[in-house]
């Protein structure tokens, strides 16, 4: 009862602050609270992605992953809720929301191509908020469905489940990350923030693994190359989406890459490079390391670790925001939604040791 109670008054504390952060610099907290959402919602729906592609495919590395990933898809629910303040704060957080109702065609005055008639219905608040909520009853209703005994190792469920996820992630990424820019767009924009959320998913399911360490060397290394995949993916992805726009040289286009390349940004942005693809490449080309679970387990903590800056590199730069306030409306960000987890789900273990042992 007494941690009850320490869980709650700490979640009414940060929720205050929440409150005084939204007050004083509404845009910067939505920011900070939608990358550290959209983080945590990739951990999730990033290691369902991976169960049902272990259905479609088989092999014992699943075996390592899923139980992790299914206990962790009842979280879902409650970061379905926990959008909501976004949708309720959308005109301090999206450019276009405040001016919605002048069309495309006056918010984006030098957007001179066919597309301002179709961009001025889309990006409606009402119709916005109606997208969302399905995203989010879509992804909560296959996160339900998959722990359920008769489809957790379904293939034609999780075949019609990778599509819809798919669908989905894409539009969701266009959405709620790429929208911050109005301007901007990328056809290969919604597949690069679908292949972070499952390499999210994977490096978290490995290491929760290689902290059990009750897999054999060969299931590891599997772990291992599944992560090399991913990190391989996401590189090719988000150099090809930078050279095509660098290359084209296109105002409309080039925009999301200049705010980017000043106050601080270009930093990150070679932080990325080195640590969340060459390093853990040159890592994983190894197999004594790909084999070794305490090995594989922290390389696994500094991809989750990159993989969150990545996401604010994605999203904070897109708004003329200072460094100074993303200094505290980002961790106050994500100790919000760790309090919020943490006051739901503080009493129970995140693997149940009778699902690891059904693996």
């Amino acid at each position: 009862m007494n941690r009850r109670a320490v869980r709650l008054g700490l979640l009414a504390l940060l929720a205050l602050a929440c409150v005084v952060a939204w007050r004083v610099a509404g845009t910067a907290f939505l920011a900070a609270y939608l990358a550290a959402w959209w983080f945590c919602c990739g951990l999730v729906m990033g290691g369902l992605a991976n169960v049902w592609v272990h259905n479609l495919s088989g092999g014992q590395w699943g075996e390592a992953i899923r139980a992790s990933s299914l206990d962790l898809a009842r979280t879902m629910w409650l970061l379905a809720l926990l959008f909501l303040p976004l949708l309720l704060g959308m005109r301090d957080l999206f450019p276009w929301a405040p001016q919605a109702a002048l069309g495309a065609g006056r918010w984006a005055g030098e957007l001179k191509t066919g597309s301002a008639g179709f961009k001025s219905l889309w990006l409606t608040p009402w119709f916005f908020a109606l997208r969302s909520l399905c995203y989010l009853g879509i992804w909560t209703l296959l996160a339900v469905l998959s722990r359920r005994p008769a489809l957790q190792r379904a293939a034609r469920f999780s075949a019609v489940a990778l599509i819809v996820y798919a669908l989905t992630v894409g539009l969701a990424a266009v959405d709620w990350i790429m929208s911050l820019m109005p301007l901007w767009y990328s056809s290969s924009f919604g597949l690069l923030a679908g292949t972070g959320q499952m390499l999210a998913g994977m490096a978290l399911a490995v290491l929760l693994a290689a902290r059990r360490g009750d897999q054999p060397p060969m299931v590891f290394r599997d772990l291992g190359n599944l992560l090399l995949m991913y990190v391989m993916t996401w590189a090719y992805l988000a150099f090809t989406q930078f050279l095509i726009i660098w290359s084209e040289n296109l105002p409309h286009e080039i925009a999301w890459y200049l705010a980017r390349r000043d106050g601080g940004w270009q930093a990150v942005a070679w932080l990325l490079a080195l640590f969340h693809f060459f390093a853990p490449l040159l890592i994983l080309l190894s197999r004594n390391a790909k084999e070794a679970p305490r090995m594989l387990g922290w390389l696994a903590a500094g991809l989750l670790a990159f993989h969150l800056l990545d996401v604010w590199w994605m999203t904070l730069p897109s708004l003329p925001v200072a460094w100074a306030q993303w200094l505290w409306t980002v961790p106050l960000a994500c100790a919000a939604l760790g309090a919020a987890a943490w006051a739901a789900f503080g009493g129970t273990p995140l693997v149940r040791r009778e699902e690891v042992s059904h693996g």
